[in-house]
């Protein structure tokens, strides 16, 4: 397994978020991180790169333990964070040239790599343009790009489509089956299901700071006899009906 949870704990003050979270990825493939919020989902992706200490438990990526080995972890690692803050004063090839270095990727090779991403991502005419100027789209696209120039065997990816057009969002969707193919580890947060249904090999669904069920989304309807993994979702994470709040609302709305 390339990333192996044990016994996590976390707390924020006295608040305990993780309860004793146990889990294992195995690379070559994609692997859907569900649940609602306040789940654990982004404190869990935190402490994988290292972000964050766990209270209690072990955590290991790519037989990096962490947080004790953060450093190598942050090396093999690609993260893209839910809320991503760029430097608004570089341009995007500034962003890209700071962040291929800090991970000593070759210059003649980053030079490159930037060339491809940045055409790739239709943002070869805005290279030179201050983040600072980016839309919410553009950027998402210059942090996916930051997050693959160093070739990482381990990505780790909090809500990546935000933000993006469609075909920007089928492009990265593609992308990650892609680099599942070649053998890497994909580890992929979402509250979108009907992605995560089609990109995600298997699936963990978090609830209340531990995985309440885990596998293959098509396995986990039949088990759960559901016609959709969001059906699955919210049978698991025992979501309430909406029904009566749209109701109100609409109620509210007629007065």
């Amino acid at each position: 397994m390339s990333i192996v949870v044990k016994d996590l704990h976390f707390s924020y003050g006295s608040t305990e978020i993780l309860h004793g979270l146990t889990f294992s990825v195995p690379s070559g493939q994609v692997t859907g991180l569900l649940g609602p919020n306040g789940a654990g989902k982004s404190t869990t992706l935190r402490m994988l790169i290292g972000l964050l200490q766990p209270s209690a438990g072990t955590v290991e990526v790519a037989g990096w333990t962490l947080p004790s080995q953060s450093f190598d972890v942050k090396q093999i690692v690609g993260y893209v964070p839910e809320a991503a803050t760029l430097y608004e004063t570089l341009t995007a090839q500034e962003f890209l040239e700071l962040c291929g270095g800090l991970h000593d990727v070759d210059e003649t090779l980053l030079r490159r790599r930037i060339d491809a991403f940045l055409e790739v991502f239709d943002l070869s005419d805005s290279r030179h343009q201050r983040l600072g100027a980016y839309s919410k789209g553009m950027r998402q696209k210059v942090m996916l790009a930051s997050a693959l120039l160093h070739d990482p065997s381990v990505v780790i990816l909090d809500e990546p489509l935000t933000g993006l057009d469609t075909d920007s969002a089928a492009l990265i969707k593609n992308l990650l089956t892609s680099l599942a193919a070649e053998g890497k580890t994909v580890l992929y947060s979402s509250h979108v299901l009907e992605v995560v249904e089609r990109v995600c090999a298997s699936v963990l669904i978090l609830h209340n700071g531990v995985v309440m069920a885990a596998g293959a989304p098509e396995d986990l309807m039949a088990q759960a006899n559901a016609r959709s993994l969001e059906e699955v979702f919210r049978r698991v994470t025992r979501a309430v009906d909406l029904q009566p709040r749209v109701d109100r609302m609409l109620d509210e709305l007629r007065r």
